[in-house]
């Protein structure tokens, strides 16, 4: 497949449209995906390029690699499994990918990015066994540009475009193969890495589960993280998403249960040049922060090192700290207002705002003053089934419940009742700094009227 043609998007004119009651999803023109060098040999190895054909599986043992300008394609139904033990660098293999890579699963056939015994791994962490889920078994996906490549280099590849695809259980060591400057020697790998300042990080309504470390680290690039699911992320600490300098773009409609320590970090440490710039709205955020030990840190949404963005209509449920602005971020610029926060224990309720933070509460802000007070009324799942005045964190996971951290078989829609209904921002557009167009680019869903991932009228998050 030949690298993709990036164009900008007007975006500014089509987004300002909503001032509607109703959360929209933004569709950008259709673009025809070929299938370009079919691959029928299951055993993936060294440099690959072409397309992984529908509902077959294929493997990978040791490191694979798309080179610049080469493309990589996942059908709908693929199954990509790495065959690693999580021990050493070489015997937990990665993606590494300077080229291309493309992800297109779909709600009815979602695509799998996994290890070979994945469904016996989520049984046990739904009995409450988390054991395995924690060995790190592959080394994830680093995407970057190639050494090869002058950085005043035109775009031909780079960007990594992810749709209804589970991404699972990665974090084996670092070594000598690895980029110093991303991973120091041993360090537990991400699932997902991503510097690439020029190219586009698209994952829309897809699973992330059981990194040993941060899930997904953004080092520079234009990112578009819609709809998608993050479940039990990070063993004793990690954020479900850590950005860096020169990450720009839009997060939102995520449901976020059970990370380690925070759910959304921004910072412009790096000095890529690029300030961090990122929106982050009507997300649900649930039970994070609890496995992190440092003070004040761990629980919702974190921005730091002047980082700015926007920030409107997230569910912060029983997380163990609220928002954290720290003193050093680009406070002038975070723009925020139209959270619910709520909170089991008194402990949880003092916390809201972290207190070596500056955020605040805001005009159009939800909080609870007592426990339990203003709970935002999901469909099915009790958000006081679980002890926090016993159990206040920080603690190990082996002390936590699965549905402290897991989504299992629970509703996070919101009942009709719910006092988040109807409290939404909408008169404000998303950034839309993502190039890439057609079924390559970013579906965005507009601000709901609700607050949280799930609109009442069927809307924003589809799990």
């Amino acid at each position: 497949m030949k690298a993709l043609k990036l164009l900008i998007p007007a975006f500014c004119s089509m987004l300002l449209l909503n001032a509607c009651h109703k959360a929209e999803t933004l569709n950008i023109s259709k673009a025809v995906i070929q299938v370009s060098k079919p691959i029928t040999n299951e055993n993936l190895e060294g440099a690959v390029k072409g397309t992984l054909l529908a509902g077959k599986t294929y493997y990978f043992k040791s490191d694979i690699t798309i080179n610049d300008g080469d493309t990589l394609q996942m059908q709908a139904g693929v199954k990509l499994i790495a065959i690693g033990d999580g021990k050493t660098a070489e015997t937990s293999p990665e993606i590494i990918n300077h080229g291309t890579f493309i992800s297109l699963g779909t709600k009815d056939a979602p695509n799998y990015i996994t290890v070979q015994n994945y469904a016996d791994i989520h049984t046990q962490a739904a009995g409450g066994d988390f054991t395995n889920v924690f060995k790190g078994y592959w080394g994830g996906i680093v995407c970057s540009p190639s050494a090869a490549t002058p950085t005043n280099a035109s775009p031909n590849g780079g960007d990594l475009i992810l749709k209804w695809t589970h991404l699972e259980m990665a974090g084996g060591p670092s070594g000598s193969n690895n980029d110093p400057a991303i991973y120091a020697a041993g360090d537990p790998r991400y699932i997902i890495y991503f510097g690439n300042i020029k190219h586009n990080f698209i994952i829309e309504d897809s699973w992330v589960f059981g990194s040993k470390d941060d899930a997904i680290r953004v080092v520079g690039g234009k990112i578009s993280v819609m709809r998608n699911t993050f479940e039990l992320c990070g063993q004793g600490g990690g954020e479900f998403f850590n950005m860096k300098s020169g990450t720009v773009g839009d997060i939102a409609y995520n449901l976020l249960i059970g990370a380690a320590t925070n759910a959304l970090k921004a910072s412009d440490s790096g000095s890529s040049g690029t300030q961090t710039n990122v929106s982050m709205y009507n997300n649900t955020m649930v039970n994070c922060g609890f496995r992190q030990t440092k003070s004040g840190r761990g629980g919702s949404i974190n921005f730091e090192k002047a980082a700015r963005g926007m920030i409107y209509n997230n569910l912060i449920v029983n997380c163990r700290f609220g928002t954290r602005f720290v003193s050093d971020a680009d406070i002038a610029n975070i723009k925020y207002n139209n959270q619910l926060y709520y909170g089991s224990s008194a402990g949880i309720v003092g916390q809201f705002l972290s207190s070596d933070g500056v955020a605040a509460f805001q005009s159009a802000d939800i909080h609870s003053a007592t426990p339990k007070e203003n709970a935002p009324l999901f469909i099915s799942y009790d958000v006081n089934q679980y002890d926090y005045v016993a159990n206040p964190g920080p603690l190990t996971v082996a002390k936590q419940t699965a549905a402290t951290v897991l989504v299992g078989a629970n509703n996070f829609r919101l009942q009709t009742g719910s006092p988040a209904v109807g409290k939404g921002k909408t008169d404000f557009a998303p950034f839309g700094f993502v190039t890439a167009t057609g079924d390559l680019g970013a579906n965005i869903t507009l601000p709901g009227k609700d607050l949280g991932a799930y609109q009442v009228d069927g809307t924003g998050n589809q799990h």
